[in-house]
């Protein structure tokens, strides 16, 4: 029986394919409270997710950052996001977006993601170096060339998630449309 399963989990790790059930975090579902974290910005400063969600809704949008190149699916989902910074606005809602990868040239990779983005002043962008908060939310995609599994919450002002959608793919991303509609779920705060 030993020998069997040091097999499976040889082949597991061999794979990248280790069972998500191994992960000591999972990730937050609708109805408990978000686990607290604290990242940096582009330009040094840092945000704590409880800062945040004190202020009012918040929609955190973790990406699959740098999984050794700029993800297309990435790039179009922001560009989605971002053209719909007025209607986020008008809802009262933060939109925060997690760029995780290895520590070494994530944030110039992260800086070369948002060239040529007209990024809204209103949305915070914040660097993940070695996968800190992806890890503690159980959202590590750990197969050969990936980050984090693309992900989408909206928390209120409690810090609880009232919407969470995690993509175990590249595709099936949240829309920006779809995120707002359940952001009016949510009573204003």
């Amino acid at each position: 029986m030993k020998t069997k399963f040091l097999h499976f989990l040889a082949i597991c790790l061999l794979t990248g394919s280790l069972p998500f059930a191994l992960n000591a975090a999972t990730p937050p579902k609708a109805g408990e409270k978000a686990p607290g974290f604290a990242l940096k910005t582009l330009d040094g400063q840092t945000v704590s997710l409880g800062d945040m969600t004190a202020k009012g809704r918040t929609v955190l949008v973790v990406l699959r950052g740098w999984p050794g190149y700029q993800c297309p699916l990435c790039t179009r989902q922001v560009q989605e996001f971002i053209t719909s910074a007025p209607g986020f606005a008008e809802a009262k809602t933060r939109v925060v977006m997690v760029y995780p990868g290895p520590a070494d040239g994530l944030k110039a990779h992260a800086q070369d993601f948002l060239k040529n983005k007209q990024w809204p002043k209103e949305f915070t962008y914040l660097v993940d170096p070695d996968y800190a908060m992806v890890n503690a939310y159980g959202l590590r995609w750990s197969a050969p060339k990936e980050t984090a599994y693309p992900s989408t919450f909206v928390l209120d002002r409690k810090g609880v998630v009232r919407f969470a959608k995690i993509s175990k793919s590249h595709g099936d991303r949240t829309k920006a449309a779809d995120v707002l509609a359940e952001v009016k779920k949510v009573s204003g705060d």
